[in-house]
């Protein structure tokens, strides 16, 4: 049977892919195979691959609503829009844990012009700079033009680095993270450039969505039980983590919610941030 991609690509239906992708988030082989069944009688010639993760989240949060959230994680990532300020954000995050030092929009002279770096990273005395391409939309993926863009002007602040400042930084290398993917030549010319380029499945065993779950930092958008306006108010106080609500859930008093509700919450996230 043949379904549609959000690229419009029509590809076979694969229950190996819905398969995988469930157990990633943690479902039983019992509740796998009651989803399997049901989406068997319910796809038909045409359908897309979101109206079937949309069917298979919502009998998954039937089953287990802890589950549901984490197998939801790479539309949460989406959820984190519409600016890209979130994202960076929780790319420093996930940085940080990994022990890096992390500095977030920071200004950085090239020899040419001035550069806003969205994260500098500095680990065992090595910076990195990273740029962070958040889109809101599923199918628009990083062609070559965006390694492009930022290896030049990784370049122009090398330059300046290594000219003006005689070396005060020590830069090691240029990073593109975005929440979506990398097209072939993007990937060639990554390589090739030694820019690190890290995507929501590349570099395979160490890409975005492996680093989130070894973490455990999951963005608030997992959420089963906040709603979109919820989530858009807590986001635009900064507050993108899980685990930062359990930290300051005093942000939860501003929506209005009863105390049953806010508790209910905290236990969801705490849940999360303990079972990856």
């Amino acid at each position: 049977m043949k379904i549609i991609k959000t690229s419009g690509e029509k590809v076979d239906f694969s229950t190996t892919k819905v398969t995988n992708s469930l157990r990633r988030a943690g479902a039983d082989e019992d509740i796998i195979q009651y989803i399997l069944h049901k989406l068997k009688e319910e796809i038909y010639e045409g359908i897309s691959t979101k109206q079937i993760y949309n069917r298979a989240f919502q009998l998954l949060k039937q089953k287990n609503r802890f589950t549901a959230s984490r197998y939801k994680l790479k539309k949460a990532i989406y959820e984190l829009g519409p600016t890209g300020f979130p994202f960076e954000k929780f790319v420093a995050a996930i940085l940080k844990n990994d022990g890096y030092k992390v500095q977030v929009s920071e200004i950085l002279q090239g020899t040419c012009v001035s550069h806003e770096v969205d994260v500098m990273a500095e680990k065992d005395g090595e910076m990195m700079l990273l740029e962070c391409k958040f889109h809101s939309q599923e199918g628009r993926n990083c062609d070559v033009k965006i390694p492009l863009y930022i290896h030049s002007r990784y370049k122009d602040i090398v330059s300046f680095n290594n000219t003006r400042l005689k070396g005060k930084l020590p830069l090691k290398q240029g990073w593109v993270v975005t929440n979506t993917r990398f097209t072939d030549d993007a990937l060639t010319y990554g390589k090739c450039a030694g820019l690190y380029l890290l995507s929501w499945d590349h570099p395979k065993g160490n890409a975005l969505k492996d680093r989130i779950d070894h973490s455990g930092l999951y963005p608030i958008t997992v959420s089963t039980l906040l709603t979109a306006r919820e989530k858009q108010f807590l986001l635009s106080r900064d507050v993108v983590l899980c685990l930062e609500l359990i930290n300051d859930a005093f942000y939860l008093d501003h929506l209005g919610i009863s105390e049953t509700r806010k508790n209910n919450i905290i236990k969801e996230m705490k849940i999360l941030c303990t079972h990856s």
